[in-house]
């Protein structure tokens, strides 16, 4: 037989008294207040943890959690704004003596700056100890007081005898990367563990004392070498490092100017390079143009000062360098030539230009010039009379009208004698086997060459 189950309602569950969530609370609280004050608790911690489990079956907690945490915050609070106010005492139920926390401090703060003394010699630290340590004197507001001055005191101290000591001892190059690299963990600790406000005077005191004390003894002992060496990223280093500091870049500009100049003036001032003189002028320039863009950042004072160097060497010795790319131009145009493309005979054609420019003896340039044109035109040496026509078309758009009127007079001369002498063959009645070719030349546009007596073949002075 089947039987029935029946299920009784629960009882109901007692209500709280009217007055007993704040009857509790201010158990807790004083609970609370005795724990922080380090004082003995009033009540039987069983009785309280069953007043706290009440509360929360009667679901309470959110309230007792924000009142809880409210007491927490404040006392925090309270802490910090006393020890702010009197930073060298301890406030409790009784001031202890001013010694005692200021001992406790300076223990602190040596501790801290031998750590970061460590670590600048390559040693491992706790960096999340001196994080939390540093932090802690930025939330008492005396990190600038305490430790800041004291810090920045201890990195000037060490790295002018670092500087003084290293530049004794190093190359340029090495020295170089020493500092870039002692930058780089001067920024690191920044982001590590130091304040943020310390980042501008720390690597102001690194710039000044490893850069700033040692610029002319840098350039002096190495910029030659770099330069010489074509040592592209010591020098973009180099122009990086000094425009850091104050008056960095004038004194690398006036260096590398008279760098120019010195190394230039050898060049030109030695007649036994007369040979290949023109050659390394232009390897010179391109050297210095890669310099200036690759490692100066395209920085124009540098650039200008770059074309006022060079065109005070080059004109240190008169006419020669003139007569000089003169004849260059002529060994490139002249028939045989077989050193370059057209293209890349365009790209010499232009490059010459540039070191044309900074000759004052154009007028020299343009007499060898001539001379040189019209051996290549009446001969018919010349390799290309497109490379010609271009390189007159440069000299006229760098000079003016005026200075390649007498060099296109020469060019028109010739091939109004190229068609004379076309007309000339179609109308002879009685050809001869004799090949002849006669340009007729306007005085004026032609180099002047010394009268001499012309003796015709036999057979030329019988036809005639």
């Amino acid at each position: 037989s089947l039987k029935k189950l029946v299920i009784k309602n629960f009882k109901d569950r007692p209500k709280l008294s009217e007055n007993y969530t704040e009857d509790t609370w201010l158990k807790l609280r004083g609970a609370v207040n005795a724990i922080q004050n380090s004082t003995s608790i009033k009540y039987n911690l069983e009785e309280l943890y069953q007043a706290v489990e009440n509360l929360c079956s009667y679901k309470v907690s959110p309230t007792l959690y924000k009142q809880l945490r409210q007491v927490c915050e404040d006392h925090v609070q309270a802490q910090i704004y006393l020890f702010r106010e009197y930073p060298f005492t301890i406030i409790a139920k009784k001031i202890y003596p001013l010694t005692v926390l200021s001992f406790f401090q300076k223990r602190t703060v040596d501790g801290i700056l031998e750590q970061i003394e460590r670590e600048r010699n390559g040693e491992t630290v706790d960096r999340s100890l001196l994080r939390s340590l540093l932090g802690m004197l930025s939330d008492l507001q005396v990190y600038k007081e305490a430790f800041e001055e004291k810090f920045l005191n201890e990195t000037n101290r060490l790295y002018a005898a670092e500087g003084q000591r290293l530049m004794q001892e190093r190359d340029v190059p090495e020295y170089l990367h020493h500092v870039a690299r002692r930058l780089e963990e001067e920024n690191d600790r920044i982001v590590s563990y130091l304040d943020q406000s310390t980042q501008k005077p720390l690597i102001s005191c690194v710039e000044k004392q490893l850069l700033g004390e040692h610029m002319t003894a840098v350039l002096h002992k190495g910029l030659s070498t770099l330069l010489d060496e074509n040592r592209v990223t010591e020098l973009a280093l180099l122009y990086q490092l000094f425009s850091k500091v104050k008056g960095g870049l004038p004194i690398l500009l006036q260096f590398w100017r008279e760098y120019i100049k010195s190394f230039g003036s050898e060049i030109v001032c030695t007649p036994e390079k007369d040979k290949d003189m023109v050659q390394e002028l232009l390897d010179f320039k391109d050297k210095m143009d890669n310099v200036a863009h690759n490692c100066f950042a395209h920085n124009e004072g540098f650039i200008n000062a770059m074309k006022e160097a060079f065109e005070t060497f080059i004109n240190k010795r008169p006419n020669k360098p003139a007569e000089l790319i003169a004849k260059y131009v002529d060994s490139k145009l002249r028939a045989g030539n077989k050193e370059a493309t057209e293209e890349e005979l365009e790209r010499i054609l232009d490059k010459i230009m540039i070191i044309f420019r900074f000759i004052h003896g154009k007028d020299v340039f343009e007499a060898f010039y001539k001379k040189d044109l019209a051996k290549r035109l009446l001969v018919g040496k010349s390799a290309s009379v497109d490379a010609e026509k271009s390189m007159l078309s440069k000299l006229k758009h760098e000079c003016g009208a005026a200075f390649t009127s007498k060099l296109e007079g020469m060019f028109k001369d010739m091939e109004l004698s190229k068609d004379i002498m076309i007309q000339f063959k179609q109308n002879q009645s009685d050809p001869s086997n004799i090949e002849l070719t006669v340009n007729i030349l306007t005085m004026g546009y032609w180099p002047s060459y010394t009268p001499m007596e012309v003796h015709l073949p036999t057979e030329v002075h019988d036809k005639h």
